[in-house]
């Protein structure tokens, strides 16, 4: 359960909203998002503050920024608009939805260079008035041990972009189609798969074709990963949208919602447990987004300059 690996960071971003609600802009394209009542701002800032404490408690860097705007619905989605890679260096992502542009904040990037040994920043969000997407590390499940992307397609994720993406950070790129039950794409591929160091969640049977699938899954184990299938039950439970992360003493704990840890198997568990802590925490507000605890936590894989 302790040691370094290249796939659990030991430092996450956070975005603390307290205007929050769901976006009535991204509603087309994710069949996880759902109706809340007006009343939900409050219960997502306190669900938000519940996994704060809860990583800092098992010893995770967190790095907390506030969103009082109410301007940016989907702020507390960090993880979409950047992500941080070894070797000090840093993307920025072109989002869909107009609303979400502004989530982007140069003071994050600031704190980053700041605190932590950045060497270069790579900006793609000029490419959105010409209608080309990549949602960050929602859109991609990176595999940055064997230097994988693994990406759903959708209107969130540009096969050109993605190229260019893997080209430039030293990642293969690896797409698939992948739907849920009722056959609607999943918009974003973290919805349905987590990489960690020892296993991978993986919501096999949403992969659509099924040579493509059996690729997945062993390029998976080719890595030395037990793959722990996720059901249609579980994928709608946001079991795959978990992430494993570096706590105290280099021991590493996977990061996930109250409701998708409740759906886990007694085996899955049992996988999992060989090789990290489960960190369960309830953000059933921040869920009717569409998105979960993977969605809210930018990790950070860079270097920290000396104190």
């Amino acid at each position: 359960m302790t040691g370094y690996s290249v796939q659990a960071p030991a430092a996450v971003v956070v975005v603390r909203p307290h205007r929050y609600r769901p976006n009535p802009e991204t509603g087309d394209d994710n069949a996880f998002q759902q109706e809340a009542s007006n009343d939900v701002a409050r219960a997502a800032y306190d669900a938000s503050s519940r996994l704060i404490r809860a990583l800092r408690d098992v010893g995770v860097r967190v790095h907390v920024f506030e969103d009082t705007t109410g301007r940016h619905p989907d702020s507390v989605f960090p993880n979409n608009w950047f992500s941080t890679h070894a070797g000090g260096r840093v993307a920025v992502f072109p989002m869909r939805a107009a609303s979400r542009r502004g989530e982007r904040r140069t003071d994050v990037i600031d704190f980053l260079k700041r605190v932590y040994r950045v060497q270069e920043v790579v900006d793609y969000s000029g490419l959105e008035p010409d209608g080309i997407f990549l949602e960050g590390t929602g859109a991609m499940v990176l595999d940055h041990a064997a230097r994988v992307a693994y990406t759903a397609r959708s209107r969130r994720s540009d096969p050109l972009l993605l190229e260019r993406f893997c080209t430039t950070f030293g990642y293969e790129p690896m797409v698939f189609d992948a739907v849920d039950p009722s056959g609607t794409p999943i918009y974003h591929t973290n919805v349905m798969m987590c990489v960690a160091t020892e296993f991978a969640l993986v919501a096999t049977e949403a992969i659509v074709d099924v040579s493509r699938r059996a690729e997945v899954v062993q390029r998976l184990e080719q890595a030395g990963r037990d793959v722990l299938a996720l059901d249609a039950h579980q994928l709608g439970e946001v079991a795959g949208n978990a992430i494993e992360l570096r706590g105290s003493g280099a021991r590493r704990v996977l990061a996930l919602s109250a409701r998708a840890d409740a759906s886990l198997t007694a085996d899955q568990r049992a996988v999992i447990e060989r090789s990290c802590d489960i960190v369960a925490v309830d953000v059933a507000p921040i869920e009717l987004a569409g998105g979960s605890v993977r969605c809210m936590l930018a990790g950070v894989h860079l270097d920290p300059r000396p104190a």
